[in-house]
């Protein structure tokens, strides 16, 4: 497991502690915790817009009707 420092403003060091007491977990597991989390989401988010770009330099895009459909479960019609 690798080591490394990480400087952080002091209130975010204090907000850091208070919830590794909370969680009664130490600093370092919740930082470690807080690092992989981000790290997960941003590789995601990364694969998932690199998914995106493949298909828009392939031409697949939803129809107009694909996305009136979509839109349609979450925007009520007026009447």
């Amino acid at each position: 497991m690798a080591a490394f420092t990480v400087r952080v403003p002091d209130e975010t060091a204090t907000r850091l502690d208070q919830l590794a007491e909370k969680l009664d977990r130490s600093r370092s597991y919740v930082a470690a915790q807080a690092i992989e989390d981000f790290v997960a989401r941003e590789e995601w988010q990364l694969a998932e817009l690199e998914a995106g770009l493949a298909d828009a330099e392939r031409g697949d895009f939803a129809s107009d009707s694909d996305v009136a459909a979509v839109a349609g479960k979450y925007v009520k019609s007026r009447k």
